[in-house]
């Protein structure tokens, strides 16, 4: 029998917080290089080497997952945040069709024009939200749509850099990755896709960089009038897919054949729809993919703002993953309102019925549209829910920001929850989030971040 190896670093004397199967606790974890290696009892796995991290009661989760983050765009503009004010704020700018990402560069000259911008924007990123407790996120949009676009924050050029820093061993977050075959917010054409689904990709460990799957922009956003749906908006429209296409059924056919192609390449799909009748229409066409092809990939709605209870009752049959930033709702609840009335925003954002569907959520801040402080979206989403604070709705939300995007990545066998034999991505707190409620989540402190096993911020 192999004797068990020693342990470069022990926290212990606190509260282990696993999101197992079990949703076990323990009091110390073990680590050996990048692995977790014990859970609970580490006396037999600690050496004379071993870095023991005393607690003092302080808890460990798994690493924090920004399911949703735009990682250059948010190195090229920090501190600024578009719904926060700055260079670009508010949702004045006139991005392609109106979507959440504002105008953040103006008529001048891109946010990032060369490699050497591109790399110190994305470094940049590691060093914001490493203090988050922030292990891995989601890139969702890099590719040669935006190739010519205005900012350079999403070109395969950027998506070249994220694979040259992981080769180097720069990287202090997993990224996972989309592709963008169309505009970022804007029109896409059925022949880009699928010249743009034959591309080839940069070879990179998966485990640092991986590349899943396609972003589909389906339609825009309500308060600009350019989400698809049912409703009227107060000029008597009701927006229209952003899909090529002379009209709606033509459009409409046109987003069924890039969903069809891509899920048949393999490819997980992401796609953007806030609409009522866009996220129909994109929650039929997966539907028929998998009813003709099979299930693959872990397709999933971004945003579903308008999502109806029964679009959203068949998700979990489906395998739909539903990715939605309650940090997003609050902040413009009351423009979705302006646009289509009170009754819709009753309807929006239905966060508190997705999970009880169980429908696969993550929660996550598309910043820098927000910045990307997982504690205030935690504490948002709670009010947005009106639940009553407890440990059971506290488990809930914080799976929603390491079990479900672990599983949104297709990484749940190896990341996402503190067990013996995945990887050593941890966020340690102040004090235990299931003592609190989730309005006191923002004062607590990450004290310590570790990826794969090394420290990346220490308080």
């Amino acid at each position: 029998m192999t004797p068990p190896k020693t342990a470069d670093l022990v926290l212990t004397g606190g509260t282990v917080l696993t999101f197992d199967g079990e949703d076990r606790e323990a009091t110390a974890l073990a680590v050996a290089d990048g692995t977790v290696v014990a859970v609970g009892d580490v006396d037999h796995v600690t050496g004379p080497d071993t870095r023991v991290v005393d607690l003092r009661g302080r808890a460990v989760l798994p690493g924090i997952n920004d399911s949703h983050l735009h990682g250059a765009w948010l190195g090229a503009i920090w501190p600024t945040t578009i719904l926060g004010g700055g260079m670009g704020g508010g949702m004045g700018g006139d991005t392609h069709d109106g979507g959440t990402h504002g105008d953040t560069d103006g008529p001048g000259a891109p946010l990032l024009a060369d490699a050497e911008a591109r790399r110190a924007a994305i470094l940049r990123t590691g060093r914001i939200i490493a203090p988050l407790g922030i292990t891995s996120y989601t890139e969702p949009g890099l590719g040669p749509g935006e190739d010519a676009g205005r900012t350079g924050c999403f070109s395969s050029a950027v998506l070249d850099e994220y694979a040259a820093l992981a080769d180097e061993g720069l990287l202090t977050a997993r990224v996972t990755v989309l592709r963008l075959f169309g505009e970022l917010d804007g029109p896409s054409t059925l022949a880009d896709f699928e010249r743009g689904l034959g591309a080839p990709l940069p070879s990179t460990d998966p485990r640092r960089v991986n590349v899943t799957g396609v972003k589909i922009f389906a339609d825009g956003i309500p308060p600009m009038r350019s989400a698809w749906t049912h409703r009227c908006y107060a000029d008597g429209t009701s927006g229209h897919l952003l899909v090529d296409g002379a009209q709606d059924a033509e459009r409409e056919a046109n987003l069924h054949r890039m969903i069809d192609l891509a899920h048949r390449a393999g490819a997980q799909i992401g796609v953007h729809a806030t609409g009522d009748r866009s996220i129909e229409a994109v929650v039929t066409a997966m539907a028929d993919a998998i009813a003709a092809h099979g299930p693959a990939g872990r397709h999933y709605l971004i945003h579903g703002d308008l999502v109806s209870p029964e679009v959203l009752a068949r998700l979990p049959g489906l395998g739909i993953g539903l990715n939605t930033q309650p940090g997003i709702a609050a902040a413009t609840g009351p423009w979705l309102a302006a646009a289509l009335g009170d009754e819709a925003l009753r309807d929006a954002w239905p966060l508190r019925r997705a999970f009880e569907h169980g429908v696969p959520v993550c929660l996550s801040s598309d910043a820098p549209v927000i910045e990307p402080d997982w504690r205030r979206w935690i504490a948002a989403a709670a009010e947005w829910m009106g639940a009553d604070p407890s440990p059971a709705l506290m488990r809930r939300l914080l799976r929603a920001y390491t079990v479900n995007p672990a599983r949104q990545d297709g990484a749940e066998a190896w990341k996402g929850s503190i067990e013996v034999g995945k990887v050593a991505d941890l966020c340690v707190l102040e004090a235990n989030p299931l003592d609190l409620a989730p309005a006191d989540l923002p004062h607590v402190a990450v004290s310590m971040t570790v990826l794969d096993g090394r420290t990346v911020f220490e308080a």
